[in-house]
């Protein structure tokens, strides 16, 4: 076996998993909405609907451009590309990261540099895999839209578009990894590269004057292709000239490093910070911090325009009573007031700060796996008195988001003139909580059992609780099927009242999923 090959194994093993879930997601949303299209949508949008929908800045904002709503595949792109093309980008960064700057900075990268193949080789060896992987999410999704039967060139574009945020994702992340000595700097550069690229989507979308930003963006330029529609091809090229452009910048920077550095050195001779320091806990709360700043961002910046938007997107939805009843069959009621609209969105709150949850305690696995831990483990401290301390640091993180994702609501709310007080938004962000407890339960229990599984089963209540929620909503599952999300047992506050019992369940469901997981964790074998 030639020692490229067996690099190129080696990436192929580290990301197989993480790409299947993705493929099978990417593909199984799009051939579930193109399916459901005739059902769930049907003759319900006329002409004047359509103009209606294409003209109004909330929308466009909120879910890029309608085009082609009147076919079963421009409304399956419009619907599912946008969170399509985050969670395959976003996968794509994260895998990148972790598998070539992360695997190198542990030192297991030593072995296989030893041999025949050199840095610059291992590195273009790893970004091959990730982009062959990408070329099969977008396979997938193409074939699902294909099986379906939506026209071949739609499909093709759709599907390439996808591949193709994707590679730029992953050749950004490739690239920062050469640059920045730690994979966190990798990971947030990259992170912040992306979430201006939706930001300029966004505004490109929302105001017409601005529309050249959506040029600046891999996901502008994914919708200027309008699949089903004008077909334009242009955009694509003009994507697939900067993932060119960015790997080759990052395989050439990868031959003027050192192993295990960085083009920018790592900070030298600073005085040593030995704040929180001083317990367990507190230096839970030490590693907690900058993370949990990246995450309050985000969610304060996508909730404030949430916020901004409520008093047109209400006004919108009472015009047009259509689109507020086809937002119902999806899952969304209650959009024609404020409040409702809020409490509709409050819900996707829960996805991603279950997702915070999930992340805080992988990466609690990932210090003791990278042996982070083994100085306090060698301390009379006992293993569960620390992973006491993440969880407890992990809670005040999420109540911490909770928080300013009510506070950001309510802010954007008040700039417009919208009716919802700040204690209605809190209320509203608080409801979430339980299913956010779910998550943190499931990983803590994953932690005992099955360490390296951690974020994938972390994220199951909030992420896979959502999608099940929409399958069940698209195909008209029966109610006992409905009910396996916990999304459906959330009540619309602050529309209603707060439903108590299952509130009541989940949070005990969860302390018992913590319960036996910190018990199998105190008793199974530190991984290393």
């Amino acid at each position: 076996m030639s020692a490229a090959y067996a690099v190129s194994r080696l990436a192929l093993r580290q990301v197989r998993r993480g790409a299947l879930i993705v493929f099978a997601v990417a593909a199984g949303m799009s051939a579930l909405v193109a399916v459901t299209y005739e059902r769930t949508v049907g003759d319900a949008l006329d002409a004047a609907a359509l103009a209606a929908l294409a003209e109004n800045p909330a929308v466009r904002t909120l879910f890029g451009e309608p085009v082609a709503l009147d076919t079963p595949g421009g409304f399956t792109v419009w619907r599912t590309g946008a969170a399509l093309a985050v969670l395959v980008s976003v996968w794509g960064l994260l895998a990148a990261t972790r598998i070539t700057r992360g695997e190198e900075d542990a030192g297991r990268w030593d072995l296989v540099l030893s041999g025949p193949l050199g840095l610059p080789a291992v590195v273009r060896r790893h970004l091959i895999v990730l982009v062959v992987a990408m070329a099969a999410i977008a396979a997938g999704v193409t074939g699902a839209l294909l099986a379906v039967g939506t026209p071949l060139v739609g499909a093709v574009l759709h599907g390439g578009g996808l591949a193709l945020v994707g590679m730029f994702a992953v050749a950004v992340a490739t690239l920062a990894a050469q640059v920045f000595p730690t994979r966190a700097g990798a990971s947030g550069a990259t992170v912040a590269v992306l979430g201006l690229g939706l930001l300029a989507r966004m505004v490109g979308d929302g105001v017409a004057a601005l529309g050249w930003l959506r040029w600046l963006s891999p996901y502008g330029l994914l919708a200027l292709t309008q699949p089903y529609h004008d077909d334009r091809r242009v955009p694509l090229v003009v994507l697939a000239t900067a993932v060119v452009a960015v790997t080759v910048a990052a395989l050439v920077l990868a031959g003027r490093r050192d192993v295990r550095g960085g083009l920018l050195p790592a900070s030298a001779g600073r005085r040593p910070r030995r704040w929180l320091l001083g317990s367990v806990d507190a230096f839970a709360v030490r590693r907690l911090l900058r993370p949990l700043a990246g995450w309050a961002a985000g969610i304060a910046a996508y909730f404030l325009l949430i916020g901004v938007l409520a008093a047109e997107m209400t006004a919108f939805l009472t015009d047009n009573p259509r689109f507020a009843t086809l937002a119902a069959d999806a899952g969304f009621g209650g959009l024609g007031s404020v409040r409702g609209y809020a409490a509709a969105l409050f819900a996707l709150l829960a996805v991603p700060v279950g997702a915070f949850a999930a992340v805080r305690v992988a990466a609690f696995a990932a210090a003791e796996t990278d042996r982070r831990l083994t100085a306090l483990h060698a301390q009379p401290v006992t293993r569960g008195r620390l992973l006491g301390a993440e969880v407890l640091a992990t809670l005040a993180g999420v109540a911490v988001l909770l928080t300013v994702a009510g506070v950001a609501t309510w802010s954007g709310a008040a700039t417009v003139g919208a009716d919802l007080p700040l204690a209605a938004a809190l209320a509203g962000t608080a409801n979430v909580a339980p299913i956010v407890l779910l998550c943190l339960g499931a990983a803590v229990l994953a932690l005992g059992w099955r360490p390296r599984a951690v974020l994938a089963v972390g994220v199951l209540p909030g992420a896979g609780g959502f999608l099940w929620q929409v399958v069940a909503d698209s195909v008209g599952a029966p109610g006992w099927a409905a009910g396996m999300s916990p999304f459906r047992h959330l009540a619309a506050v602050p529309d209603d009242a707060p439903n108590v019992p299952a509130t009541v369940v989940m949070a005990v469901l969860a302390l018992l999923l913590g319960v036996v997981g910190v018990a199998r964790y105190e008793r199974r074998d530190l991984e290393c």
